[in-house]
């Protein structure tokens, strides 16, 4: 990444004295009037790159802005967002756009755009001048981010440096289609907070007892999504439940947290609250990481939204009905002032899920009422008082079967353009998020966009730049290179991280001796690709010993497996199910063999069809090959739970552990997700 700064300084008058020591003492000044430019290389692909340009007003409040500049090479805009520009051979200048033309004093504006350019290096431009002021400064341009922190007055589309990796922009015409269809993603991501941070937008969901948590997605069209990492790497909550040791953290953990970008320090928070009494606050500098708890909050900020205010002050929105801001400490880590600022009428009944914005000098803080309505507050003032309107309510979903799309959160396109991201109730799968346009009131107040009266099944493709290149699949094959596993996959609470390892496989000692499936740990899951979708795994068993049992489980409340069982030197390959829990979340049933057949050979294939649309009936079905090309089904199909109380959908899982003593392994060579 290439990063340049410019100032551009009407030269202030010092007078200053010198005492007899030698010190220098300043007398008067006058403040200087200017500009800063911050000129960013944010991604580079052969014979083209994208670049995000920051333009802090040192000096007057500016009406109306125009930013100059020439190329020292070839390069040649062909998409600009956030203004409208001219180019003529190599000089550009840049014009504000309607709704960023008034710039007061500390304040920033700012516009990103994508360019060609053959041969050559691509040179930072020398000099830069606004509104016909030359800007004289200058600075060297550097390979990483500038040395200096961006003002509090920074935009939140400043780019951290190590968030957008760059490779080649993807193919063919953009954007790919005229629409796009709903869901955008059908895997199970509920409690959504989303953001922009320049051209990238991320994507933060509820995990409950999965480890790591708070998952994050990125994706530069709102349409296309991948993995990116998590907020939170291990479960950490001063409770050994969330090690299946002396206890179960079952429906704990997770949920409805919050999920914001600080531009004054280039930094990513996450704050949740974990069993209705204590909040933590993790942060990076990268969604990849690495991620550090940095403070524990004693009280719930109960279904958090967090927002990062003009003067970079910190709120956070929270709370079931009764709904609070509280501001926190400069450092974003503890609390200074909390108060209730909101009650829900009771014609309405329960509010939650919030979230908080700022647009246009209006604060905002969205909610749902679940499982079937949304709801916005708006007032001039962080701390109220607040008017409320409906948003919708009862509103038909896009998905058949499924439930009304609520809570979410919105986001901000480059050219202005609003979007809500809901998540749709469609259990056996889960809650699967889907996207729709807002507009504003000229008195500004959100109103959804619908079509013929429902939560479009598509709608025009969002106008955003072509992204700087493809995301990564969500589905499809791994064979665990390397040492470490990809952020799509989380554990069934904390694993014993001194029993598994990756390295061209991976590799399942046995953690815990059991019968239950429900308290073994370093059981591996996978989020299901909806509406059905296939899941295969190659297994190597040849290192089980008696007594161990391995395999491939569709894991809910009720669950069923097809695995390998080893029990006095005899290998089987079953398929069992009746493992249940009850609404405490302890274990009911540890299951019942259905079907099995003897195998040998030390390496078998094992799949799970499962059909998770919403609804009941839905089920799943189960077979094994000895050669990985003929597979036999097993067993009877299982049908599917569809009951909403254990908030999180199926997964596919995969296990090993011991009934006897520990010591078995086995390796998993190759996990596959396809779809029909």
């Amino acid at each position: 990444m290439q990063n340049k700064r410019f100032r551009l300084g009407l030269a202030a008058t010092l007078v200053a004295a010198v005492s007899a020591v030698g010190v220098v003492t300043a007398v008067s000044a006058q403040a200087a009037a200017g500009c800063r430019v911050t000129y960013t290389v944010t991604n580079s692909w052969p014979g083209g790159f994208g670049a995000n340009v920051v333009v802090d007003n040192l000096g007057d409040p500016i009406n109306g802005w125009r930013l100059s500049w020439s190329f020292g090479g070839t390069q040649t805009i062909t998409q600009l967002w956030n203004g409208s520009h001219t180019q003529s051979g190599q000089d550009v200048t840049v014009t504000n756009a309607s709704w960023n033309g008034n710039v007061p004093t500390s304040g920033s504006a700012n516009f990103g755009f994508n360019a060609s350019m053959s041969g050559g290096t691509n040179a930072v431009p020398a000099s830069f001048s606004l509104n016909g002021a030359a800007c004289n400064g200058s600075t060297g341009p550097t390979t990483g981010p500038p040395t200096s922190s961006p003002p509090t007055s920074a935009p939140p589309t400043s780019v951290p440096p190590t968030s957008q990796p760059p490779t080649s922009p993807p193919p063919g015409d953009w954007p790919p289609s005229s629409t796009f269809n709903n869901p955008v993603l059908w895997q199970d991501f509920a409690d959504i907070d989303i953001i922009r941070v320049g051209d990238a937008y991320y994507y933060s969901a509820s995990t409950m007892h999965y480890s790591p948590g708070a998952p994050i997605l990125r994706s530069y069209d709102l349409v296309n999504w991948e993995f990116a990492g998590h907020s939170v790497p291990s479960l950490d909550f001063d409770s050994n439940a969330y090690n299946l040791s002396g206890g179960r953290a079952y429906v704990k953990g997770i949920w409805a947290s919050a999920f914001n970008y600080r531009p004054s320090n280039r930094t990513f928070y996450w704050i949740g609250c974990t069993e209705f009494n204590r909040t933590y606050v993790y942060t990076a500098t990268s969604v990849e990481g690495p991620w550090a708890k940095r403070s524990r909050i004693n009280g719930c900020y109960y279904d958090a939204g967090l927002l990062v205010d003009d003067n970079d002050t910190m709120y956070v929105a929270y709370g079931n009905s009764s709904i609070s801001v509280a501001q926190l400490s400069a450092d974003g880590l503890s609390q200074v002032r909390s108060q209730q600022v909101f009650q829900t009428p009771s014609s309405v009944g329960t509010l939650e899920g919030a979230r908080f914005y700022k647009r246009n000098g209006s604060y905002y803080i969205w909610l749902t009422r679940p499982a079937n309505g949304q709801y916005v507050l708006k007032a001039n003032n962080p701390f109220g008082p607040y008017e409320m309107r409906q948003v919708l309510l009862d509103l038909p979903g896009p998905i058949s079967g499924g439930g009304v799309p609520h809570q979410g959160g919105l986001v901000q396109t480059q050219n202005g353009q609003w979007y809500y991201m809901s998540f749709v109730d469609a259990y056996p799968g889960g809650r699967v998020p889907a996207l729709a346009p807002v507009t504003w009131t000229g008195d500004g107040w959100p109103v959804l966009q619908t079509v013929n009266g429902r939560w479009g099944a598509s709608y025009p493709y969002p106008n955003v730049p072509r992204p700087p290149r493809q995301v990564k699949p969500m589905i499809g094959t791994d064979t665990f290179t390397g040492t470490t596993l990809g952020p799509q996959y989380e554990w069934n609470h904390n694993p014993d991280n001194t029993r598994w390892s990756v390295n061209n496989g991976l590799r399942l000692q046995t953690a815990t001796v059991t019968n239950d499936l429900y308290g073994a740990r370093n059981t591996l899951t996978h989020r299901i690709q909806g509406p059905s979708s296939t899941a295969t795994i190659e297994l190597d068993y040849a290192g089980m010993a008696n007594g161990d049992r391995a395999g491939l489980a569709m894991l809910r409340d009720s669950s069923a497996w097809i695995g390998v069982r080893r029990d006095n030197g005899a290998t089987r390959v079953v398929m069992t199910n009746g493992l249940t829990m009850n609404s405490s979340w302890q274990t009911t049933g540890t299951g019942s063999e259905q079907a099995s057949a003897a195998v040998a050979g030390g390496r078998i294939w094992l799949r799970v069809n499962a059909d998770v649309r919403p609804g009941s009936g839905r089920q799943a079905r189960f077979s094994y090959s000895t050669d990985g090309t003929n597979f036999v089904n097993l067993g009877t199909a299982f049908t599917l739970n569809n009951a909403w109380q254990f908030f999180m959908g199926y997964r596919f899982g995969i296990f090993n552990y011991a009934t006897t003593a520990l010591g078995g392994s086995v390796t998993v060579n190759r996990f596959a997700i396809t779809t029909p």
